[in-house]
């Protein structure tokens, strides 16, 4: 049986602009790996309604599990939750819940809990909250979707709550081998030898180090005795 799926979402004018680089992906698409899920694709979206509802519905029929950060926060600009419900058919509303988990923590911060703040208690029906030991503010999953916020370490924090839920498969495991030719040369017996491992991915990636030209071949699969072997193929045709 393969592996589940996962398909990551970013929602955010900033990160289309180029004002805030994301590493979120980066951080799920280990995370997911180490758990025996693949991040089989990933989009960014800017803070438009139309096209995160889009998007949402998109991945969320093509893939097992749907990760979306960003647009959860207390502004004009944070629409996610709305656009969230929307997708999904349901009302959205302020959570008694959500509500008093974010009048405990301003109160505690001796902060005013005031009308901003309390859009982040804005939640769709029939929605489960995810936990967020860093500010208190609530992601929530509805469905196959995990909606995070995008702040990294908020981000990474909900994700540590949502993965243990999740059913994963075999670990996803990976060999590289670095060789000092141009992908151009070793093309035809790397895809060669691809063929003779349909159950594993294969990939190669140039580089160029002090003028010189190279490839590091990467070999990708749950069967470390296959990827082994491949690899064993791999320094023999190109030692």
């Amino acid at each position: 049986m393969s592996n589940p799926t996962a398909a990551m979402l970013v929602i955010g004018d900033e990160i289309l602009s180029g004002r805030t680089r994301d590493t979120n992906t980066n951080y799920l698409a280990v995370e997911l790996t180490n758990h025996g899920i693949q991040l089989t694709e990933a989009r960014v979206v800017a803070d438009d309604r139309d096209a995160i509802i889009a998007a949402v519905n998109a991945l969320r029929a093509a893939y097992d599990t749907v990760f979306t950060s960003g647009g959860i926060g207390p502004t004009h600009d944070d629409i996610t939750a709305e656009a969230i419900a929307a997708a999904f058919g349901v009302p959205i509303t302020q959570r008694a819940d959500a509500m008093a988990l974010l009048q405990a923590h301003y109160d505690r911060a001796g902060l005013p809990f005031n009308e901003a703040r309390q859009r982040m208690a804005r939640i769709p029906d029939g929605a489960a909250l995810i936990d967020n030991p860093i500010s208190t503010a609530p992601g929530f999953t509805l469905g196959n979707v995990h909606v995070m916020a995008g702040v990294p370490n908020i981000f990474q924090a909900m994700v540590a709550s949502v993965i243990p839920t999740l059913t994963g498969g075999a670990p996803l495991l990976s060999q590289s081998l670095r060789v000092n030719r141009g992908e151009g040369e070793i093309a035809s017996d790397f895809a060669a030898l691809a063929a003779d491992f349909p159950d594993l991915t294969m990939g190669s990636y140039p580089f160029t180090t002090n003028g010189v030209y190279g490839t590091n071949l990467v070999v990708r699969g749950t069967d470390a005795g296959r990827i082994d072997a491949a690899m064993t193929r791999l320094a023999a045709l190109f030692a």
